[in-house]
């Protein structure tokens, strides 16, 4: 009998693993991949939506394109996981696993900020990206507040990016000299693991007269008064706020009893959870790796190898790594990067390099590859 192999949500690890084990294991195994939505959205996309650069449906990849040996998506709502059992419910039945791998990501918490749902916008989903798309270019004048809610959250570098897009965008509407923009962050500099990334992205904000404010997160919003509130009670009024909503794994995943202090806790080196034959990769995780899909991809190639290695009686891969690239979008068409290494030595690096025409095609390539790869387009 072929071992089933259930995977929860097709992000970037869903995506990568089911390829994966499908590239070496064709139909010798039954992966069954579930996702709620139709179509995959790659993070850096929602800016583009965000900025009027490309209509929503332009960046999105649908599932039903998904065609690989062994492999099968589903569209389904899941309700219920049992770990124990590996057994997992849905709004269209039942799935048992031998294998089960939850990469479902991180849903955000809006009640979790009072106020942020009603008198904020968040730039984080598709959704919100798309309605900013109608508001945005309508801001001519006053103050506009970027806000990270709480830590961690995706893709850290995306909040920056943001602030420098909108500086781009004011500047070419000719209105920037009648705009503040201040950014608050809960993390000491906006990449901690590279100071040398840090310096650059402060040293574009003080060129750019864009105010950062770290080492603090906005604690609620008070729609009446047009007020975000600081978690030292400082207030800055606003007439545009861009929020990113505080993050935690997916209400189906905390009621399975899996979770701790609101995420997946799994075994660094394998995303192993405590429960036998269950393995956690991406933002659902306390993986010890920040919450971007480049890691969630690195995390699920582990756990590909892993299953790989046990079919075919063979060696298990060495451990994760905790590796990746972060492409970073520093406004007038640059592209920087910064290699994060978080577990392969004894402290956490970040070796950042400048922006430059070769990483901007480095990027799309970064797109475009996994496009064909998991996609076929």
């Amino acid at each position: 009998m072929s071992t089933r192999i259930v995977i929860l949500g097709a992000g970037f690890g869903g995506l990568e693993l089911s390829t994966m084990l499908s590239e070496e294991l064709g139909d010798t195994v039954e992966v069954t991949l579930i996702d709620k939505n139709d179509s995959f959205v790659f993070g850096f996309s929602k800016l583009d939506v965000m900025f009027g650069r490309v209509p929503a449906d332009a960046v999105r990849l649908a599932y039903a394109d998904i065609a690989k040996p062994g492999v099968r998506v589903l569209r389904e709502t899941i309700t219920a996981i049992d770990p124990d059992t590996r057994r997992v419910s849905t709004d269209a039945g039942v799935h048992e696993a031998d294998v089960l791998v939850i990469a479902l990501g991180a849903d955000y918490d809006m009640d979790a900020t009072p106020g942020l749902a009603e008198g904020g916008n968040e730039f984080y989903s598709v959704a919100g990206a798309e309605r900013l798309a109608g508001i945005v270019p309508t801001f001519s004048q006053g103050h506009a507040v970027i806000g990270v809610c709480g830590a961690p959250f995706k893709c850290p570098p995306a909040p920056s990016e943001c602030a420098l897009l909108l500086h781009e965008e004011l500047t070419a509407r000719g209105v920037r000299d009648a705009c503040r923009i201040s950014f608050v962050i809960p993390l000491p500099t906006p990449v901690p693991p590279s100071p040398e990334t840090s310096a650059a992205l402060e040293s574009e904000f003080a060129e750019r007269d864009i105010n950062l404010i770290s080492g603090r997160r906005v604690s609620a919003i008070d729609p009446g008064r047009s007020v975000a509130i600081l978690d030292d009670g400082v207030e800055l009024g606003f007439d545009l706020f861009l929020g990113v909503p505080r993050h935690r794994a997916p209400d189906v995943v905390i009621a399975s009893g899996i979770t701790e202090d609101g995420y997946v806790p799994v075994d660094f080196a394998t995303l192993r959870t405590r429960f036998p034959g269950v393995y956690a990769v991406g933002d659902v995780a306390t993986a010890g790796v920040p919450k971007a899909g480049t890691f969630a991809e690195g995390a699920a190639r582990v756990v590909a190898q892993t299953l790989i290695a046990s079919a075919r009686g063979g060696e298990p891969p060495g451990p994760h790594l905790g590796r990746g690239t972060c492409y970073i979008e520093f406004g007038g068409g640059r592209v920087g990067s910064v290699d994060i290494d978080f577990l392969s030595g004894p402290s956490r690096t970040g070796v950042f390099h400048a922006p430059s025409a070769a990483l901007v095609a480095e990027k799309e390539r970064f797109g475009s590859s996994r496009r064909e790869r998991w996609f076929g387009l």
